[in-house]
């Protein structure tokens, strides 16, 4: 690091103001970036709105040093700040909270915030970091199990994990991509409650990158709104209604309206009853005693990240094995083997679906292949047990759900990871709503992305149910939840300790059993 930047780095303690002037960022004659001028108060918080492309991770990559601008300067606390790299913007104050995690798996929650020091010594005593953990922890207002591994962890507890590290090194002013795509509304009023709060103290200055209007509303003091990249509009929060704020991110394009719900439901096509399995730490169990999805009907199920919904998932989908209990789909018994899932029309989309559903370095039409690529007459030659491919066949297939579906891509020979996430999960749903389809099971179907990709994916979430699928969605979101659902279950330490009409759903209700109170009664 140089002397110059030395003398450039602001002194210990107190918020940030930091600010873009003219950034601009050229990929050869793609211009990602077009003369932003962005400033960001000490001691606020401050959203930058955006579709998918907008430029705003160009934009928070620039300040990180990731990138470097074609044009434009950082100022940190007034002064010019080039940052070559993302050590020179720790060593300024700066810190990113990013949408996908930056977490080592095999490493415990505990084992991550140490080794994220600069200062972390080469043998560690244990029993003192531990101590001085705890002493950090109980000043947090969630936590998160300390010597459980990473790779255990739900998704949600591993994006406060995240929000903790910068705190737990000191940033003084925090990006924040999308912090809560995977939080409850309470869990996010918490973080965010908190993260505030440490704004309004002048302790963190915070640029949170989000599509949740309420979040604006509830936490931001400030709004700065991309599109194109270019900045198309600023001001403060308390100004703005979210039809402004819409209106400036969408510019004059539509979203889609939701589809009519219709029809009324049908017979149960899944049906869990006293299946038991061991949670993640082996320590605990997941119970669901009664549990019925019936034809034309989406049946959501809330809770609040970790209390058995990943491992629910797992247990549907045939990586958890049951220790007691058992489910049937149509009435046939269901050990969620492959052949059954073809068998019983049963698909299934699991969160984070680049990781958890794909093979990233095939193809587009390779990944949308994957459910049918070895039954006759869908892509394999002779017998479904062939090793022929008829790729042409495949490709054919390919192209015409990518087209169904919207599926924004080059060409469906690129790798499926070169997609955005709407299109990932575009792509995805195109393979699992082809064809008749009987149940489908999803677990957080809109995590991380833009309001027009969500509108379009719940559309066709709900066109199925309408055409008669039945429905299984598990979800963080509890908008979402409410938006979908016919009815509504609470998850709540590894039981299904409350139910719903959602025509009935009161969120207050809703929160106290998700945060575990007044548990072991149905509505």
């Amino acid at each position: 690091m140089t002397a110059a930047l030395h003398a450039k780095t602001p002194a210990p303690g107190g918020a940030l103001a930091v600010e873009t002037v003219g950034m601009t960022m050229r990929f050869g004659g793609f211009t990602a970036l077009d003369d932003v001028s962005i400033r960001i108060a000490p001691g606020t918080l401050h959203a930058l709105l955006g579709e998918n492309g907008a430029g705003k991770s160009t934009l928070v990559k620039c300040m990180m040093g990731f990138y470097h601008a074609s044009s434009g300067q950082l100022m940190v606390a007034g002064r010019e700040a080039p940052v070559a790299d993302p050590r020179q913007a720790h060593a300024l104050g700066l810190g990113m909270v990013y949408q996908h995690f930056t977490l080592v798996p095999s490493l415990t929650a505990a084992e991550n915030l140490v080794i994220s020091r600069e200062d972390a010594p080469r043998v560690i005593d244990w029993r003192r970091e531990t101590a001085a953990l705890e002493e950090f922890m109980a000043r947090m207002p969630f936590r998160v199990p300390l010597g459980q591994p990473v790779s255990a962890l739900a998704a949600g507890e591993k994006q406060k994990l995240e929000i903790l590290k910068q705190l737990y090194l000191g940033r003084r002013f925090l990006i924040l991509d999308e912090p809560t795509s995977v939080l409850t509304p309470d869990e996010a009023d918490e973080v965010l409650g908190h993260v505030k709060a440490l704004c309004s103290a002048g302790e963190i200055t915070v640029l949170m990158i989000t599509h949740k209007f309420r979040e604006v509303t509830a936490f931001a003091d400030d709004v700065s709104v991309l599109r194109r990249g270019r900045l198309v509009g600023q001001g403060r929060v308390a100004d703005l209604s979210h039809a402004r704020m819409a209106a400036m991110m969408m510019g004059e394009a539509t979203l889609p309206a939701p589809a009519a719900r219709h029809g009324t439901p049908g017979e149960v096509v899944l049906a869990v009853e006293g299946a038991v399995a061991p949670d993640r730490s082996g320590l605990k169990e997941i119970s669901v005693d009664d549990l019925k999805v019936r034809a034309g009907e989406i049946v959501g199920i809330a809770g609040i990240s970790g209390n058995g919904q990943m491992e629910f998932m797992e247990m549907l989908t045939g990586q958890r094995a049951l220790i007691s209990g058992g489910m049937q789909v149509n009435g046939t018994p269901y050990h969620a083997t492959r052949g059954e899932q073809r068998r019983l029309a049963i698909r299934t989309l699991p969160e984070e679906p680049l990781r958890n559903a794909c093979a990233p370095r095939m193809s587009v039409a390779e990944n949308i292949a994957f459910r049918s690529f070895d039954a006759k007459g869908a892509g394999g030659k002779g017998a479904p047990s062939s090793f022929w491919l008829n790729r042409r066949q495949m490709r054919k297939r390919g192209e015409a759900l990518v087209a169904g579906f919207k599926v924004r891509t080059t060409s469906v020979d690129a790798p499926i990871a070169a997609l955005s996430g709407g299109n990932v999960q575009r792509a995805v749903l195109a393979r699992e709503l082809s064809g008749d389809v009987d149940l489908l099971i999803i677990s957080n179907p809109c995590f991380g992305l833009d309001f027009a990709a969500v509108s379009e994916i719940r559309t066709r979430i709900m066109a199925a149910r309408n055409a008669g699928t039945a429905v299984l969605l598990m979800s963080e979101d509890l908008d979402e939840i409410l938006e979908l659902s016919d009815r509504v279950l609470v998850m709540s330490e590894g039981r299904i300790v409350y139910e719903v009409p959602a025509a009935e759903a009161d969120i207050p209700t809703l929160g106290s059993h998700m945060g575990g109170h007044h548990m072991g009664g149905h509505a």
